[in-house]
């Protein structure tokens, strides 16, 4: 009796809780950084909803009737030696004995000579078999599998809502059918390193949990409440292993695979998976996946949702809540997100809208890249092929490195971490593509990167030549250094590999006609054709150089290598204007001014690189503005990001408003489209199209960028802001020197900036065209009004 009284009272407890978690989204909707619809999802590109631990990405659907929980695991990869015992990394050997020959055929002017034999000679090689998924042991990554939950419950379905809360990182569904309530709860746990699912019913009803695989099955089974599925890929045998363990008040079964649990008001998942992969050369297995799933299990067998949760917000907050923006005049989010998106695209201002975008990008981020997790790939952690888009792999010729621009001046510095573990672990194959193809020391990396140390040119020119990829890579190692100063991570991670990089650029380069050093042969990624000098290839050596200059300094090391360094950029092609004003995209003034290609890789030196400003280079920001005219505004999802980025580098907030607001145009197409397509899901991912989450991360560090910069060695306040926000106020964005900085405006002007500073400095504040200089104090809060620059 005492029984049914206690579960009496906690049932109507749960009630009120579930009421009054209704009312608070109604009163709440205002100003919720929420993503919400009044249907399931039936797609996944478009319209399923991510959430994600970092480890694993999860896209939920919402259906009332069986809810689909689609998973990836970021080590899950095709490919490599597994899938084919000649591969070989892409090494072509002794392909750097044709250069010679190559370069001769570029100062002769054989432009079409000379594209045919390094086609022919210095790609990358793999070995294709048609009938495999994917078809080549390049490999792809890959999805790990479903997890479907069915509910018994027959009736029609109202006041249906479907919902992520991206300030707590909380997918929910909830719905009604006749008298009852129906709440379902998702989230991603990082420090246990499992994801949850909880649902919730006021009446009893019956699940079945069915997991379904692209994969072999090695095993499966069921006991003590968990199940555990274990499996491999078909192309290399990689091993996996998913398990998740139910807590219920119902009555469990299991039978053929099926989980089936009767009579039950409540039913949570508690959910991990490993592979058996690691950063290891050559082989990249040994990961004891199984007794790792083990430990995660062990380690959360006392805890449950509640506890989970909790845990989960307090890591998620510390990060999430570090940044926040407010453009004023929010309107209701009362509307579903996917009808709110069209009515903003017609003309409806909506700054909350865009304030959602900003902030969907740096929860993307917490959720997809965390210390000790694989690095963001194309679509982030979220995949639900076995063939996907570009393999989804790490494309370093832009792709990746924006993937990452956030998570500096965002305040996520920490998110930055697998991206810098995975550079390392590429270093050596790099080492080996440098010399095979180049002939050089140091490391290189080209436009397509896997799982297993593709490191080589990719397999057709002129998409698949691209040797920048490790000094762009190694931009991130100087910034992380940059904005954190952390000279420890200087010293012990970033300087070897910087220099490395570096290494390759001062053999590469050679003395070209106009007496400078130039970067023959090379390619501007993915547009054109080959040319004895891409600028972007210049502006890559020169920023790289720069940097571990700057480096050896700091770390007052290698000062011979830091002179030889600097003779060698002192000599590099600097940035040409062309014959109708335009920053030129290779040593050669062919650029079409009618061309509106997505890539527009030589403004490079503008943004992200600092060789080119308004200030310091004006006639070369000036072509530059010429160049971005030209192109127009169009293009790929990460191709507007870039644009939005560059203009506010340019000082023009209208215009990068202006491509901002595109960047949010609904998209419904998921076929490839290269050239105009972009936009954004209604599910709010970006369309490149199909689904890339890089221009979501683009657009999010392009408006970090539009309200501050440091690039330049000063702080430099509202540097780009738009008409359409006049008032507002940003808090927690990170400057170069370890500097947080929270700036507060009005009526289009500065009101005050706050500055916290990680070191007791002297910092350049600038303002327009006015600078101040101001003393900071370690950890202490440094409040400077606008008044004060005169």
């Amino acid at each position: 009796m005492l029984f049914r009284h206690s579960r009496a009272f906690f049932l109507c407890i749960l009630f009120f809780k579930i009421s009054l978690i209704a009312y608070s989204q109604k009163a709440d909707n205002k100003k919720a950084l929420k993503l919400w619809y009044d249907t399931p999802a039936t797609d996944w590109m478009t319209q399923a909803l991510p959430i994600g631990n970092g480890y694993l990405g999860v896209m939920f659907f919402g259906d009332p009737a069986e809810e689909r929980l689609q998973f990836s695991e970021g080590s899950l990869w095709a490919g490599g030696k597994g899938a084919n015992e000649e591969y070989n990394f892409g090494l072509r050997k002794d392909a750097y004995k044709t250069l010679p020959k190559v370069r001769e055929l570029l100062a002769q002017g054989k432009l079409a000579e000379a594209d045919k034999l390094a086609s022919a000679e210095m790609t990358g090689i793999i070995h294709e078999k048609k009938e495999n998924t994917p078809s080549s042991d390049f490999g792809a990554q890959q999805t790990m599998g479903d997890l479907y939950v069915s509910v018994s419950h027959t009736g029609q379905v109202k006041n249906y809502r479907r919902e992520l809360d991206i300030s707590t990182a909380t997918g929910k569904v909830t719905y009604e059918v006749g008298k009852e309530k129906f709440e379902r709860t998702y989230f991603g746990n990082y420090p246990s390193r499992v994801m949850v699912y909880n649902f919730k019913s006021t009446s009893a009803e019956t699940y079945s949990i069915r997991f379904s695989a692209p994969h072999k099955k090695e095993y499966e089974k069921f006991e003590k409440n968990r199940y555990v599925f274990g499996g491999s890929l078909k192309d290399n045998k990689q091993e996996f292993e998913t398990t998740y363990r139910i807590d219920t008040d119902g009555k469990v079964s299991y039978e053929a695979g099926v989980v089936t649990v009767k009579n039950a008001r409540k039913v949570t998942l508690i959910h991990t998976a490993s592979t058996e992969y690691t950063y290891q050369f050559p082989n990249y297995k040994g990961n004891d996946y199984k007794k790792i799933n083990q430990q995660i299990m062990a380690s959360v067998a006392g805890k449950n949702e509640i506890i989970l949760q909790a845990e989960q917000q307090r890591d998620y907050k510390n990060l999430f809540d570090r940044v926040s923006l407010n453009l004023g005049n929010e309107l209701n989010n009362s509307v579903p997100t996917d009808k709110r998106q069209i009515a903003y695209f017609q003309g409806t201002p909506d700054p909350g809208f865009e304030v959602l975008y900003f902030q969907y990008g740096r929860y993307l981020m917490i959720s997809s890249t965390r210390p000790g997790t694989m690095p963001m790939s194309l679509q982030g952690k979220w995949n639900d092929s076995t063939n996907p888009p570009w393999a989804n792999d790490y494309h370093t010729n832009i792709n990746m490195q924006m993937l990452y621009w956030p998570a500096e001046v965002t305040n996520l510095s920490e998110c930055y971490l697998p991206l810098s573990d995975f550079t390392k672990s590429i270093v050596e194959p790099g080492k080996l593509a440098a010399k095979e193809f180049f002939n050089t020391r140091g490391w290189t990396v080209n436009t397509m990167l896997n799982a297993y140390g593709y490191t080589s040119p990719g397999w057709s020119f002129p998409w698949g030549f691209y040797p920048g990829g490790a000094g762009w890579l190694s931009q991130h190692l100087w910034e992380h250094y940059a904005f954190t100063n952390d000279v420890n991570y200087l010293k012990n991670t970033a300087y070897p590999i910087m220099k490395e990089a570096s290494l390759f650029w001062i053999d590469y380069l050679t003395k070209g006609k106009s007496g400078f050093l130039v970067s023959s042969p090379s390619y501007s990624p993915e547009h054109g054709g080959i040319s004895t000098g891409a600028s972007m290839d210049h502006q890559i050596a020169w920023d790289v150089l720069s940097n571990t200059i700057l480096a050896s300094k700091i770390l007052k090391t290698d000062t011979d290598f830091a002179s030889e360094a600097q003779k060698v950029r002192d000599h590099i092609q600097p940035p040409q204007i062309g014959r109708w004003g335009q920053l030129q995209e290779w040593n050669e003034d062919v650029d079409d001014s009618t061309d509106k290609h997505r890539h527009v890789s030589h403004l490079f030196a503008l943004h992200p690189g600092r060789q080119i400003s308004p200030t310091s280079t004006p006639e070369f920001a000036k072509a530059a503005r010429v160049t971005l005219n030209a192109r127009g505004d169009e293009g790929t999802g990460w191709s507007l990001a870039w644009k939005v980025n560059f203009w506010a580098r340019l000082q023009d907030g209208n215009r990068a408003y202006s491509l901002f607001k595109r960047i949010l145009r609904p998209v419904g197409d998921k076929t490839e489209n290269m050239m105009n397509g972009g936009g954004s899901y209604s599910n709010l991912l970006c369309a490149h199209p199909p689904f890339q989450l890089d221009g979501n991360m683009g657009s999010t560090a392009g408006i970090a960028e539009m309200l501050l910069q440091s690039q330049a060695g000063v702080i430099e306040l509202l540097p780009a802001l738009p008409d359409s926000w006049p008032t507002g106020e940003i808090k927690g964005l990170k400057a170069r020197g370890n500097v947080t900085v929270d700036e507060q405006w009005k009526d289009g002007k500065l009101v005050s900036v706050t500055l916290v500073s990680g070191n007791s400095e002297k910092q350049k504040l600038k303002l327009g065209t006015k600078t101040l200089e101001v003393d900071l104090i370690k950890d202490q809060k440094k409040v400077v009004s606008a008044g004060l620059f005169q």
